[in-house]
Protein backbone atom coordinates (compact mmCIF):
# COMPACT_ATOMS: atom_id res chain seq x y z
CA UNK A 1 0.00 0.00 0.00
CA UNK A 2 1.24 3.50 -0.87
CA UNK A 3 1.03 5.45 2.40
CA UNK A 4 2.16 8.65 0.63
CA UNK A 5 -0.99 8.82 -1.54
CA UNK A 6 -2.99 11.94 -0.70
CA UNK A 7 -5.53 14.21 -2.38
CA UNK A 8 -9.24 14.45 -2.94
CA UNK A 9 -11.52 11.59 -3.86
CA UNK A 10 -11.57 12.91 -7.41
CA UNK A 11 -7.78 12.77 -7.56
CA UNK A 12 -7.65 9.26 -6.17
CA UNK A 13 -10.06 8.07 -8.87
CA UNK A 14 -7.89 9.38 -11.72
CA UNK A 15 -5.61 7.11 -13.73
CA UNK A 16 -1.96 8.09 -13.44
CA UNK A 17 0.19 8.37 -16.57
CA UNK A 18 2.46 5.53 -15.46
CA UNK A 19 -0.59 3.30 -15.04
CA UNK A 20 -1.36 3.47 -18.78
CA UNK A 21 0.61 1.58 -21.42
CA UNK A 22 0.07 2.05 -25.16
CA UNK A 23 0.84 -0.83 -27.50
CA UNK A 24 1.11 -0.61 -31.28
CA UNK A 25 -0.26 -3.69 -33.07
CA UNK A 26 -0.04 -4.51 -36.78
CA UNK A 27 -2.36 -6.69 -38.85
CA UNK A 28 -0.09 -7.27 -41.86
CA UNK A 29 -2.01 -8.83 -44.75
CA UNK A 30 -0.77 -10.53 -47.91
CA UNK A 31 -2.50 -12.80 -50.40
CA UNK A 32 -0.31 -15.86 -50.98
CA UNK A 33 -1.42 -18.38 -53.62
CA UNK A 34 -5.03 -17.14 -53.45
CA UNK A 35 -5.07 -17.34 -49.67
CA UNK A 36 -5.39 -14.21 -47.50
CA UNK A 37 -2.72 -14.39 -44.80
CA UNK A 38 -1.74 -12.45 -41.70
CA UNK A 39 1.78 -12.12 -40.33
CA UNK A 40 2.36 -13.66 -36.89
CA UNK A 41 5.43 -13.84 -34.67
CA UNK A 42 6.89 -16.26 -32.14
CA UNK A 43 5.66 -19.73 -31.34
CA UNK A 44 2.13 -18.54 -30.53
CA UNK A 45 -0.35 -16.92 -32.88
CA UNK A 46 0.59 -13.35 -31.99
CA UNK A 47 0.46 -10.19 -34.09
CA UNK A 48 3.62 -8.05 -34.37
CA UNK A 49 3.47 -5.38 -31.68
CA UNK A 50 5.44 -3.23 -29.30
CA UNK A 51 5.02 -0.32 -26.88
CA UNK A 52 4.73 3.25 -28.09
CA UNK A 53 7.88 4.86 -26.66
CA UNK A 54 9.02 8.45 -26.18
CA UNK A 55 11.71 8.06 -28.84
CA UNK A 56 9.13 7.23 -31.54
CA UNK A 57 8.43 10.22 -33.78
CA UNK A 58 4.83 9.03 -34.26
CA UNK A 59 2.76 5.89 -33.63
CA UNK A 60 3.14 4.98 -37.31
CA UNK A 61 6.93 5.21 -37.21
CA UNK A 62 6.98 3.24 -33.98
CA UNK A 63 4.84 0.53 -35.55
CA UNK A 64 7.06 0.31 -38.61
CA UNK A 65 10.09 -0.03 -36.38
CA UNK A 66 8.61 -2.80 -34.23
CA UNK A 67 7.39 -4.82 -37.23
CA UNK A 68 10.73 -4.58 -39.03
CA UNK A 69 12.62 -5.47 -35.85
CA UNK A 70 10.40 -8.47 -35.06
CA UNK A 71 9.90 -9.82 -38.58
CA UNK A 72 12.55 -8.28 -40.83
CA UNK A 73 9.63 -7.10 -42.97
CA UNK A 74 9.42 -3.38 -43.92
CA UNK A 75 5.89 -2.01 -44.14
CA UNK A 76 4.48 -0.21 -47.16
CA UNK A 77 0.80 0.80 -47.07
CA UNK A 78 -0.62 1.22 -43.57
CA UNK A 79 -3.72 2.84 -42.10
CA UNK A 80 -4.94 3.16 -38.54
CA UNK A 81 -7.55 0.56 -37.75
CA UNK A 82 -8.99 1.00 -34.26
CA UNK A 83 -8.00 1.78 -30.69
CA UNK A 84 -8.80 -1.01 -28.24
CA UNK A 85 -9.04 0.38 -24.72
CA UNK A 86 -11.34 -2.05 -22.86
CA UNK A 87 -10.29 -2.24 -19.22
CA UNK A 88 -10.07 -6.05 -19.32
CA UNK A 89 -8.82 -6.46 -22.92
CA UNK A 90 -5.78 -8.53 -21.90
CA UNK A 91 -7.39 -10.57 -19.14
CA UNK A 92 -8.05 -10.02 -15.49
CA UNK A 93 -7.98 -6.49 -14.10
CA UNK A 94 -4.45 -5.19 -13.55
CA UNK A 95 -2.91 -2.13 -11.98
CA UNK A 96 -1.84 -0.95 -15.44
CA UNK A 97 -4.29 -0.06 -18.24
CA UNK A 98 -3.10 -1.39 -21.63
CA UNK A 99 -4.40 0.42 -24.68
CA UNK A 100 -3.76 -0.97 -28.17
CA UNK A 101 -3.61 1.21 -31.28
CA UNK A 102 -4.01 -1.18 -34.19
CA UNK A 103 -3.06 -0.72 -37.84
CA UNK A 104 -3.87 -2.50 -41.08
CA UNK A 105 -0.87 -3.02 -43.36
CA UNK A 106 -0.98 -4.44 -46.90
CA UNK A 107 1.95 -6.00 -48.71
CA UNK A 108 2.59 -7.89 -51.94
CA UNK A 109 3.39 -11.57 -52.16
CA UNK A 110 6.90 -11.04 -53.54
CA UNK A 111 7.65 -8.72 -50.61
CA UNK A 112 6.26 -11.17 -48.06
CA UNK A 113 9.49 -13.08 -47.57
CA UNK A 114 9.57 -15.55 -44.73
CA UNK A 115 11.69 -15.14 -41.62
CA UNK A 116 12.63 -17.51 -38.78
CA UNK A 117 11.01 -14.96 -36.46
CA UNK A 118 7.59 -14.96 -38.13
CA UNK A 119 5.15 -16.83 -40.30
CA UNK A 120 2.16 -16.29 -42.57
CA UNK A 121 -1.15 -17.83 -41.50
CA UNK A 122 -4.36 -18.00 -43.52
CA UNK A 123 -6.93 -15.82 -41.78
CA UNK A 124 -9.51 -18.54 -42.46
CA UNK A 125 -7.70 -20.74 -39.92
CA UNK A 126 -8.87 -18.26 -37.29
CA UNK A 127 -12.28 -17.64 -38.89
CA UNK A 128 -13.31 -20.86 -40.72
CA UNK A 129 -16.92 -19.65 -41.04
CA UNK A 130 -15.80 -16.71 -43.21
CA UNK A 131 -14.68 -18.65 -46.33
CA UNK A 132 -17.66 -19.25 -48.66
CA UNK A 133 -15.69 -19.73 -51.87
CA UNK A 134 -16.56 -23.44 -51.94
CA UNK A 135 -20.09 -23.02 -50.63
CA UNK A 136 -21.41 -22.79 -47.09
CA UNK A 137 -18.62 -23.83 -44.67
CA UNK A 138 -19.48 -27.00 -42.67
CA UNK A 139 -18.58 -25.20 -39.42
CA UNK A 140 -21.76 -23.13 -39.74
CA UNK A 141 -23.85 -26.30 -39.33
CA UNK A 142 -21.98 -26.86 -36.07
CA UNK A 143 -22.20 -23.27 -34.87
CA UNK A 144 -25.90 -22.75 -35.51
CA UNK A 145 -27.33 -25.09 -32.82
CA UNK A 146 -24.82 -23.78 -30.28
CA UNK A 147 -25.81 -20.18 -31.04
CA UNK A 148 -29.50 -21.06 -30.79
CA UNK A 149 -28.87 -22.79 -27.47
CA UNK A 150 -27.03 -19.71 -26.24
CA UNK A 151 -29.83 -17.42 -27.42
CA UNK A 152 -32.53 -19.55 -25.79
CA UNK A 153 -30.55 -19.62 -22.56
CA UNK A 154 -31.24 -15.93 -21.91
CA UNK A 155 -33.34 -15.21 -18.82
CA UNK A 156 -36.00 -13.10 -20.55
CA UNK A 157 -37.97 -13.16 -23.79
CA UNK A 158 -36.64 -9.85 -25.14
CA UNK A 159 -33.01 -10.94 -24.79
CA UNK A 160 -33.73 -14.32 -26.35
CA UNK A 161 -35.35 -12.60 -29.34
CA UNK A 162 -32.52 -10.08 -29.64
CA UNK A 163 -29.83 -12.78 -29.55
CA UNK A 164 -31.59 -14.89 -32.17
CA UNK A 165 -31.95 -11.87 -34.44
CA UNK A 166 -28.29 -10.92 -34.09
CA UNK A 167 -27.21 -14.46 -34.95
CA UNK A 168 -29.56 -14.65 -37.95
CA UNK A 169 -28.34 -11.32 -39.36
CA UNK A 170 -24.64 -11.98 -38.74
CA UNK A 171 -24.53 -15.59 -39.94
CA UNK A 172 -27.19 -15.51 -42.64
CA UNK A 173 -29.56 -17.87 -40.86
CA UNK A 174 -33.28 -18.16 -41.70
CA UNK A 175 -32.75 -17.56 -45.43
CA UNK A 176 -31.01 -14.22 -44.88
CA UNK A 177 -28.21 -13.15 -47.21
CA UNK A 178 -24.60 -13.60 -46.05
CA UNK A 179 -22.95 -10.20 -45.56
CA UNK A 180 -19.19 -10.65 -45.83
CA UNK A 181 -18.55 -7.32 -44.06
CA UNK A 182 -19.99 -8.49 -40.69
CA UNK A 183 -16.80 -10.35 -39.70
CA UNK A 184 -16.39 -8.52 -36.39
CA UNK A 185 -20.04 -8.97 -35.41
CA UNK A 186 -19.77 -12.72 -36.07
CA UNK A 187 -16.63 -13.08 -33.96
CA UNK A 188 -18.12 -11.05 -31.12
CA UNK A 189 -21.20 -13.31 -31.18
CA UNK A 190 -19.25 -16.57 -30.93
CA UNK A 191 -17.12 -14.96 -28.24
CA UNK A 192 -20.17 -13.83 -26.28
CA UNK A 193 -21.66 -17.31 -26.65
CA UNK A 194 -18.46 -18.82 -25.23
CA UNK A 195 -17.68 -20.77 -28.40
CA UNK A 196 -14.05 -19.69 -28.80
CA UNK A 197 -11.10 -20.43 -26.56
CA UNK A 198 -10.41 -16.75 -25.91
CA UNK A 199 -13.73 -16.45 -24.08
CA UNK A 200 -12.82 -19.29 -21.71
CA UNK A 201 -9.36 -17.81 -21.13
CA UNK A 202 -10.78 -14.38 -20.32
CA UNK A 203 -13.26 -15.81 -17.84
CA UNK A 204 -10.73 -18.23 -16.37
CA UNK A 205 -13.23 -20.98 -17.10
CA UNK A 206 -13.13 -24.50 -18.44
CA UNK A 207 -12.69 -24.45 -22.24
CA UNK A 208 -16.02 -24.78 -24.09
CA UNK A 209 -16.94 -28.06 -25.82
CA UNK A 210 -16.73 -26.26 -29.18
CA UNK A 211 -13.60 -24.32 -30.06
CA UNK A 212 -14.21 -22.48 -33.33
CA UNK A 213 -11.04 -21.60 -35.23
CA UNK A 214 -7.46 -21.25 -34.08
CA UNK A 215 -6.75 -19.43 -30.82
CA UNK A 216 -4.80 -16.16 -30.76
CA UNK A 217 -3.26 -14.50 -27.72
CA UNK A 218 -5.18 -11.83 -25.77
CA UNK A 219 -7.64 -10.05 -28.08
CA UNK A 220 -5.57 -10.43 -31.26
CA UNK A 221 -8.26 -12.47 -33.03
CA UNK A 222 -10.74 -9.66 -32.41
CA UNK A 223 -8.23 -7.21 -33.89
CA UNK A 224 -7.82 -9.40 -36.99
CA UNK A 225 -11.62 -9.63 -37.34
CA UNK A 226 -11.75 -5.82 -37.28
CA UNK A 227 -9.10 -5.69 -40.03
CA UNK A 228 -10.93 -8.20 -42.23
CA UNK A 229 -14.19 -6.26 -41.93
CA UNK A 230 -12.41 -2.99 -42.77
CA UNK A 231 -10.64 -4.45 -45.80
CA UNK A 232 -13.73 -6.22 -47.15
CA UNK A 233 -15.61 -2.96 -47.01
CA UNK A 234 -12.82 -0.78 -48.34
CA UNK A 235 -12.05 -2.80 -51.48
CA UNK A 236 -15.52 -1.83 -52.71
CA UNK A 237 -14.86 1.90 -52.77
CA UNK A 238 -11.06 2.32 -52.80
CA UNK A 239 -8.54 0.46 -55.02
CA UNK A 240 -6.52 -0.85 -52.05
CA UNK A 241 -6.61 -4.37 -53.51
CA UNK A 242 -3.83 -3.29 -55.88
CA UNK A 243 -1.52 -2.88 -52.87
CA UNK A 244 -1.67 -6.70 -52.72
CA UNK A 245 -1.05 -7.29 -56.45
CA UNK A 246 2.29 -7.59 -58.28
CA UNK A 247 3.17 -4.77 -60.71
CA UNK A 248 1.66 -6.75 -63.61
CA UNK A 249 -1.08 -9.35 -63.36
CA UNK A 250 -3.87 -11.08 -65.24
CA UNK A 251 -7.53 -10.29 -64.64
CA UNK A 252 -7.96 -13.82 -63.32
CA UNK A 253 -5.24 -13.21 -60.71
CA UNK A 254 -6.99 -9.99 -59.71
CA UNK A 255 -10.33 -11.81 -59.44
CA UNK A 256 -8.84 -14.60 -57.32
CA UNK A 257 -7.32 -12.01 -54.96
CA UNK A 258 -10.64 -10.21 -54.51
CA UNK A 259 -12.38 -13.56 -53.96
CA UNK A 260 -9.78 -14.54 -51.37
CA UNK A 261 -10.32 -11.33 -49.42
CA UNK A 262 -14.11 -11.35 -49.61
CA UNK A 263 -14.47 -15.10 -49.07
CA UNK A 264 -17.01 -15.12 -51.91
CA UNK A 265 -17.01 -16.22 -55.54
CA UNK A 266 -17.37 -13.56 -58.20
CA UNK A 267 -19.17 -13.75 -61.53
CA UNK A 268 -16.25 -13.73 -63.96
CA UNK A 269 -17.79 -11.88 -66.98
CA UNK A 270 -19.39 -9.26 -64.74
CA UNK A 271 -16.18 -8.74 -62.80
CA UNK A 272 -14.13 -8.17 -65.94
CA UNK A 273 -16.70 -5.84 -67.40
CA UNK A 274 -16.86 -3.75 -64.22
CA UNK A 275 -13.08 -3.55 -63.86
CA UNK A 276 -12.69 -2.39 -67.46
CA UNK A 277 -15.66 0.03 -67.27
CA UNK A 278 -14.19 1.69 -64.20
CA UNK A 279 -10.81 2.00 -65.96
CA UNK A 280 -8.99 0.65 -62.91
CA UNK A 281 -6.43 -1.21 -65.03
CA UNK A 282 -4.66 -0.85 -68.36
CA UNK A 283 -3.09 -3.40 -70.68
CA UNK A 284 0.69 -3.68 -70.75
CA UNK A 285 0.73 -5.12 -74.27
CA UNK A 286 2.28 -8.32 -72.93
CA UNK A 287 0.88 -11.77 -72.27
CA UNK A 288 1.71 -14.74 -70.04
CA UNK A 289 1.25 -18.48 -70.52
CA UNK A 290 1.63 -19.27 -66.81
CA UNK A 291 -2.13 -19.58 -66.35
CA UNK A 292 -2.34 -22.55 -68.73
CA UNK A 293 -4.26 -22.63 -71.98
CA UNK A 294 -3.93 -19.72 -74.35
CA UNK A 295 -1.79 -16.72 -73.32
CA UNK A 296 -3.51 -14.25 -70.98
CA UNK A 297 -3.27 -10.48 -71.23
CA UNK A 298 -1.18 -8.76 -68.57
CA UNK A 299 -2.49 -5.61 -66.89
CA UNK A 300 -1.26 -3.01 -64.43
CA UNK A 301 -3.07 -0.69 -62.05
CA UNK A 302 -3.88 2.67 -63.64
CA UNK A 303 -2.67 5.10 -60.97
CA UNK A 304 -4.29 8.09 -62.70
CA UNK A 305 -7.65 6.87 -61.38
CA UNK A 306 -6.68 8.18 -57.93
CA UNK A 307 -6.62 11.74 -59.27
CA UNK A 308 -9.65 11.39 -61.52
CA UNK A 309 -12.14 9.95 -59.04
CA UNK A 310 -12.20 10.16 -55.23
CA UNK A 311 -14.15 6.88 -55.04
CA UNK A 312 -12.85 3.95 -57.06
CA UNK A 313 -13.34 0.38 -55.90
CA UNK A 314 -13.91 -3.04 -57.35
CA UNK A 315 -17.74 -2.90 -57.11
CA UNK A 316 -17.79 -6.64 -56.48
CA UNK A 317 -20.38 -8.67 -58.43
CA UNK A 318 -20.43 -11.30 -55.70
CA UNK A 319 -22.22 -14.61 -56.08
CA UNK A 320 -25.01 -14.54 -53.50
CA UNK A 321 -25.86 -17.63 -51.54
Amino acid sequence: MDHQATGTGKDRGAIKADEVKVDLIAVVVSVNDSEPCVLTIGQADTLPSGPFALEHRSPQSGLRGWVEQQTGHPLGYIEQLYTFADRDRIGAARQQRVIAISYLALTRKEQAAGSPKCGWQSWYEYFPWEDHRSGTPPVLDVLRPHLIEWADGASDTATRRERRQRAAIAFGFDDRHWNEELTLQRYELVYEAGLVQEAASRRDATPPPLVAGKFMVADHRRIVATAIARLRSKIKYRPVVFELMPPVFTLLQLQRTVEALSGRLINKPNFRRLIEQQELVEKTGETTAETGGRPAQLYRFRHAILDERPVAGTKLPLTRG
